[in-house]
């Protein structure tokens, strides 16, 4: 049987961004943070923005204007034999608004990307939150994960 794949790839916008966030967000950290979001093998691509990036992609895959926290791209559908799947994804995420909304909600800049971390991980899987049922469910399971880190409540 071979060994599950594990990979994450990390791509910075900037220079800038890459002396800010990438001592903090190593492969072996974001593969910890990953795998407890994702029981199966798996790569992803992160691409860490800035807000002008993060605008041009929101307007052309969402349609709206202004940037969002992160976008998640899936690039596979899960079939029923989730034993030979791999979930595959790119993750965008836009700094400057974490780095806002953690300022503006109080929180660790960190402990908010690994929660959005989560979130676009548990998206990737097929998880949603269009109605108010799914939208439950999905932070429910974000808060066991991320109480399982030993992270709080992101939504207190």
């Amino acid at each position: 049987m071979p060994t599950p794949k594990y990979q994450v790839h990390t791509q910075f916008a900037t220079t800038a961004l890459e002396s800010k966030w990438g001592p903090i967000l190593t492969d072996a950290q974001l593969k910890k943070w990953i795998k407890a979001a994702c029981q199966l093998p798996f790569e992803f691509t992160l691409r860490l923005v800035n807000a002008k990036e993060g605008l041009v992609l929101n307007q052309m895959y969402r349609g709206e204007d202004h940037a969002t926290n992160i976008l998640t791209f899936s690039l596979n559908e899960l079939s029923s034999d989730l034993a030979k799947e791999t979930v595959t994804a790119d993750l965008v995420f836009c700094m400057p608004v974490i780095e806002k909304e953690a300022k503006a909600q109080g929180k660790q800049i960190n402990h908010h990307f690994i929660h959005l971390l989560i979130h676009g991980v548990l998206h990737a899987q097929g998880f949603d939150h269009e109605d108010p049922i799914e939208a439950q469910a999905m932070e429910t399971l974000e808060i066991a994960i991320l109480r399982r880190l030993k992270l709080e409540n992101p939504y207190i």
